[in-house]
């Protein structure tokens, strides 16, 4: 695992908490923050992949 997969984790991570307090809170924006970087977490892991499978060849 490089450091694009493991940065794709924490962010995804930070996302899940920011989405659920959001959504405990009744705070929309907290909400649509945590979907932001669940996003931006998905993208990185694809970057990873991507790097792994250049890696590989």
């Amino acid at each position: 695992m490089d450091k694009e997969h493991l940065k794709g984790e924490a962010k995804k991570a930070e996302g899940h908490i920011k989405d659920g307090v959001g959504k405990l809170t009744g705070n929309e924006k907290l909400q649509a923050e945590g979907k932001m970087d669940k996003a931006e977490g998905e993208v990185r892991k694809k970057v990873g992949d991507v790097k792994d499978a250049f890696k590989k060849k």
